[in-house]
């Protein structure tokens, strides 16, 4: 009796599932897994094909659209505003109020055969102030004036200019008409630094520099009063700062309407190292 011989080559799964039960499932779906591996990978590449390409295909697919269907030009002097109608306003007639004249009995003279008792005949001066009728009426003896309206209208009261209005004493301003100004001007502002600001050995040893911003006031008389630090930067700069601009001499004051007055002044203070 011949023998037969397996001559392929042991897989893996051969050699996993040598001398066992193959018949439980799992050597099953070892044997298929490379090919349903296969088959998932061609079908994610094909749905991805297919997310990528969709939109060119329905764009060439979709019927082109008109861009005039929508647009449409309208002219507002084409378009008929249609507002409600309004009932007419109906005022009610004003009603003048009624004056008696004032008037006296005056009948022309008759021939009667039983003449009255007593006729009052009018005198020339009843008739001069009243209206003759067929009776006597006490009425308004000024009804008969006309009112005539004045030929001009007053106007209110002519307003006087270039009125010199003054400021208050101690009113402190920000802007003025002519800035307050150091004696001879800025360069000579600068002089004063130099000669009087010294650099405060901390700072010194620090490196610090920058810029001491001091706000003071220019009184009347040219004076500084109220300085204060706004901005500083610190190791002693802000007192040397101070020091300083409380030693300047008094400035030429600023003046709003050609009068002296008090204006609040910032000035930056410079510490740079040489």
């Amino acid at each position: 009796m011949e023998q037969t011989y397996d001559l392929r080559y042991p897989t893996l799964n051969d050699i996993v599932f040598e001398n066992r039960n193959k018949q439980y499932g799992a050597y099953d779906l070892r044997q298929r897994y490379s090919r349903h591996t296969e088959r998932a990978l061609w079908l994610g590449i094909l749905l991805f094909a297919a997310g990528l390409t969709a939109p060119t295909v329905y764009d060439r697919l979709k019927p082109a659209e008109d861009p005039q269907q929508y647009m449409n030009e309208v002219i507002l002097e084409d378009l008929k505003l249609q507002q409600p109608e309004e009932p007419p306003v109906v005022l009610p007639p004003v009603q003048q109020p009624v004056v008696q004249v004032p008037t006296t009995r005056y009948l022309p003279p008759e021939v009667l055969a039983d003449a009255p008792e007593e006729v009052v005949v009018p005198t020339t001066d009843d008739l001069e102030k009243t209206t003759p009728s067929d009776k006597t009426v006490e009425g308004d003896p000024n009804a008969g004036d006309v009112i005539e309206a004045p030929n001009e209208t007053a106007g209110p009261a002519p307003v006087e200019k270039n009125i010199d209005v003054k400021p208050k004493e101690d009113e402190v301003f920000i802007g003025v008409e002519q800035q307050p100004m150091f004696p001879g001007g800025m360069s000579k502002f600068a002089e004063f630094l130099e000669r009087n600001l010294k650099y405060p050995p901390a700072a010194s040893r620090a490196g610090i520099s920058g810029k001491v911003f001091v706000q003071f006031i220019v009184n009347t008389d040219g004076s500084i009063v109220e300085a204060t630090v706004i901005k500083g930067i610190g190791f002693g700069c802000d007192e040397e700062a101070l020091r300083v601009i409380q030693k300047m001499p008094k400035w030429q004051p600023g003046k709003q309407a050609g009068r002296p007055v008090r204006v609040r002044y910032n000035l930056p203070i410079v510490f740079q190292m040489e």
